[in-house]
């Protein structure tokens, strides 16, 4: 049995899987961005924060992260990523021919879109191990191999992941960078393919918003970096220790059960 090349299934339907891609990388994945640097961006509120956040997110469980994750993350930015490849592979770029603009960022979209989808593997390697749902894949797998960095129980872990490598707070700046550009030049071309603005003239004002959003998401990105780089570790380990205590306690209190904070901290402990 013969299967289809996966380019000449592309070029029979290449208006449809162009559209689907597009819309791909405004949402999920656009979105997705956004919400993702946003939550990172809590470190700079404190740890507890930041903590809170991921628990939030976690209290979900694992078989409903597990849909999320691969139904509205993970499996479009493979697709986005793969179809993306196909197409770079077909384009032409004829920057020496024709140094304009236009053509700089259509190089430099196709660019960015490889570099993005290479630094999203790695990122999603290095702090969670890729298959983390498989029983001792992280332990015996993804650590060894210096991925699944990152503890939802313990966010400081990825505060200590920068703390302690210059390498990965560069590779992960440029990372942001790269993804931020792609996704606020990939709108504006997402205008031209949809019909949004046609006109040279509406498309250099739909310029005005997709950099303000590419500054915007930049700085949230970045400072989320930063907020890493400001948590006291030797403090916020405890301080992170104890806030499932904090919270219990709490909660028994509106009880009016006194002698559970006795109880609890003998468990915590």
């Amino acid at each position: 049995m013969n299967l289809p090349h996966p380019a000449s299934v592309f070029g029979r339907h290449e208006f449809v899987v162009r559209r689907i891609h597009s819309l791909t990388g405004l949402l999920p994945i656009g979105g997705f961005l956004c919400f993702h640097l946003a939550t990172n961006a809590a470190v700079l509120d404190g740890v507890e924060t930041y903590q809170r956040r991921a628990d939030q997110i976690h209290a979900l469980g694992p078989t409903t992260l597990f849909f999320l994750e691969w139904g509205s993350i993970f499996l479009p930015i493979l697709f986005h990523g793969l179809v993306g490849m196909l197409i770079v592979t077909r384009g032409k770029r004829n920057l020496r021919d024709y140094p304009f603009t236009g053509n700089w960022r259509y190089t430099a979209q196709r660019v960015t879109g490889v570099l993005a989808f290479a630094f999203i593997l790695w990122h999603v390697f290095h702090m969670h191990g890729w298959l983390r749902f498989i029983p001792g894949w992280s332990e015996n797998v993804a650590r060894p191999l210096g991925g699944a960095q990152f503890d939802p129980e313990h966010v400081e872990t990825a505060a200590a992941v920068f703390q302690t490598s210059t390498l990965a707070v560069i590779l992960y700046a440029a990372g942001i960078l790269v993804c931020v550009y792609h996704l606020a030049n990939g709108v504006w071309t997402m205008g031209i393919t949809w019909g949004v603005w046609t006109s040279p003239t509406a498309q250099r004002w739909a310029n005005i918003p997709c950099v303000a959003l590419g500054l915007g998401v930049a700085v949230v990105g970045l400072g989320s970096l930063v907020g890493m780089l400001r948590v006291d570790l030797a403090e916020n380990r405890t301080a992170v220790r104890e806030e499932p205590l904090r919270r219990a306690v709490i909660e028994a209190r509106r009880d009016s059960v006194p002698p559970v904070e006795v109880t609890l901290r003998k468990e915590f402990d």
